[in-house]
Order: C-alpha cells, then structure tokens, then sequence
C-alpha cells in the first residue's frame, strides 16, 4: 500500500487565514487552497474599491499561494467564486479573465447571504502540482 502525502501550504506573501484553516492543502498531486478575499496582508484588512478591486487582491494573493505550492493559474481545474451580490458577475469576470488567460478550469458562481471581514467576493481552487499536459477537446 502507497502512501499519501498531505502537506500544509502557507506563504507570508498571501494574507494568513481569519479563522481556524490553512492557506492550502496539497494532498498527492491535488493542490486544495481555501478561500481567499480581498485583503491586503499587512493590514488584514479589505481593499477599498468593490468587488472587482477585491476580486484583483484576491487572485494575486492565490497566485502567491499556487506558486508556494508549485502550481500556477493554468493547472486550475476547479474554481468557485462566491459573490455577496450577483450584480458584481460581470465586473469580476473581467478581473478573473486577466489571471486565467486560457484552459480555463471549470468554475462556479455563487451570490451567498454574506461573506467572512463583509467582503464582496471569496475565491476557491483546486488545482494540480507537477507537470501536467493540456489536451485539445475533441
């Protein structure tokens, strides 16, 4: 029987966790990074602006994270994106399409009764780590 490796991912360059979690858990080859919001990690407060200034901290501080784990935006192949008004769709769309430039992962979109600090958006991914080949659909 093989055994599997389960390994606690932080890194200083992403805000630390509001509550009892870790940045990310890679567990084998499967990168499992928590949700992360808005905030500017020396102040641990939200970045002013909405949900497209938050969504853009949020995404440069999972970017940060991906990469301590030795992963990147481009082997995302799940995301979840929780929102605390579906009016902000759009907006945070645009934001999203600047860190996940092609093979993009498959995704969900959430409007949730409220979000941890009053923030406007959460982003989760699952990601892989180690070399992986991207194969056109048929």
């Amino acid at each position: 029987m093989s055994t599997i490796i389960r390994k606690i991912i932080s890194t200083s360059k992403a805000p630390r966790p509001v509550a009892p979690y870790n940045q990310a858990v890679l567990l084998d080859k499967t990168l499992y990074v928590s949700g992360v919001l808005g905030l500017n990690k020396d102040t641990m407060k939200l970045v002013e602006g909405g949900a497209a200034v938050e969504a853009r901290q949020a995404l440069k501080s999972l970017g940060y994270i991906l990469e301590a784990a030795g992963s990147s935006f481009d082997k995302v192949v799940k995301s979840t994106i929780f929102l605390n008004n579906i009016d902000d769709f759009a907006a945070v769309n645009e934001v999203y399409k600047d860190f996940f430039t092609k093979n993009h992962p498959a995704r969900s979109t959430y409007q949730v009764g409220k979000l941890p600090l009053g923030a406007n958006v959460e982003i989760e991914v699952i990601a892989a780590v180690g070399e992986v080949t991207h194969v056109p659909s048929k």
